[in-house]
């Protein structure tokens, strides 16, 4: 099923400001939040697909690519390891990027729980979810792989789990404690009376960090962090259609976090590399074809190459310099769509620029005949006049 607009999900428009989004969020995440909706999974859902909204909308870059690709550029691909763009993100993902909007305090626990008073955790007893930081990479295609899509196979350097400690950051099981000050928590609360009666805050367990547990003796591998320098292969299937520049994301492809928080994302730059022959001008491209005057004057099969392989081509005779012809459906298609572009192809007329004496006299004798006179006509339009009323 195809997602919805975001805008739509929201209720805003493009041209509204960060905060109108942010406000607009907040007042679904607050009307279908699951501790107001138990047992519902409709609601459940309306509130994950408001936050992967809120992810995308909130984030300049994010949102400058949906505004231009829609959701192939913020989520056109697919790979091992997760959903891209926020479609793979789960309860904890939501609590742990999005608490400060609702005053939760970072404490990693429901960030509702002031509003609706609950005693469910979130994240594992409501301890803080640190997360990792994102990497990011560049992937060269050929015109052929971005046409056909391509399955790339990177090298990744980054922050991976300790094998030692699995992550743990302690040296073994009885070097972890529960945190004394909130009780394995990860988070302190607070009630205080008011005029409208009580009112609980919670914040990040200062002893802790929020983490819920403490270590006596960190792990000798990674020295208490969790994680370790390595080097990771991941499969990254790339949609065809994709464009120079473009940037798709892999969600938990990045960086690992420390105490087996949540890993960042992998962004994917992509790289168009030159073809030697075509070139592209949107979802189309252009071949620049080169004709003797002979060929053009008496008519030719020509052969040219495409992003499929070779294709022949029939050259009427009388063709002249500048004619543009089209293979149809020879271009690069849309991402995630059945459209696909054409092949345009501009025919040149070579001139020889060295001639034998023999060759030179019979152009003599054919430069009297009247059918070698050039006989331009009133309407005759130039090459880039003839490619905009063709794009057009």
């Amino acid at each position: 099923m195809s997602k919805r607009d975001f805008y739509d999900v929201l209720g805003v428009s493009k041209s509204s400001s960060a905060e109108e989004i942010k406000k607009a969020y907040r007042k679904l995440a607050i009307k279908y939040h699951p501790d107001k909706n138990p047992d519902d999974h409709t609601a459940e859902d309306k509130f994950k697909e408001a936050a992967e909204a809120y992810e995308i909308l909130s984030n300049p870059e994010k949102k400058q690519r949906y505004d231009h690709y829609g959701h192939a550029g913020v989520g056109g691909a697919s790979g091992g390891g997760g959903g891209y763009g926020g479609g793979g993100m789960n309860m904890e993902d939501i609590f742990s990027q999005f608490g400060d909007i609702f005053g939760g305090g970072g404490g990693g626990g429901s960030p509702f729980d002031s509003f609706f008073g609950g005693q469910q955790s979130r994240g594992g007893g409501g301890r803080r979810v640190s997360k990792g930081s994102n990497l990011r990479i560049k992937v060269k295609l050929t015109l052929e792989e971005i046409a056909h899509g391509a399955e790339k196979k990177i090298k990744v350097n980054k922050q991976v789990v300790c094998k030692t400690c699995d992550g743990s950051g302690a040296k073994d099981s009885s070097s972890i404690s529960t945190c004394k000050t909130c009780g394995g928590s990860g988070a302190v609360r607070r009630v205080t009376n008011t005029i409208l009666g009580q009112m609980q805050t919670t914040s990040t367990c200062p002893t802790c960090n929020g983490s819920g547990s403490q270590i006596t003796s960190k792990c000798n591998s990674c020295h208490g962090e969790g994680t370790v320098r390595g080097e990771e292969t991941i499969t990254i299937n790339i949609p065809a259609g994709v464009s120079d520049g473009m940037q798709l994301s892999m969600s938990g492809k990045g960086n690992a976090a420390s105490n087996g928080g949540i890993p960042g994302d992998l962004i994917i730059l992509i790289e168009e590399m030159p073809h030697e022959s075509l070139k592209r001008e949107g979802n189309n491209v252009v071949y620049d074809l080169h004709l003797s005057i002979i060929d053009a004057a008496l008519g030719y099969s020509a052969e040219v190459p495409t992003i499929d392989g070779k294709a022949k081509i029939k050259i009427e005779p009388g063709t002249q310099s500048g004619k543009l012809l089209r293979l149809k459906g020879k271009g690069i298609p849309e991402v995630n769509s059945y459209h696909r572009g054409d092949q345009i192809i501009h025919v040149n007329i070579w001139t020889p620029k060295a001639l034998s004496s023999e060759e030179r006299s019979m152009l003599e004798k054919l430069r009297e005949s009247p059918n070698f006179k050039p006989q331009p006509g009133k309407n005759d339009k130039s090459f880039f006049e003839k490619m905009k009323e063709y794009f057009e």
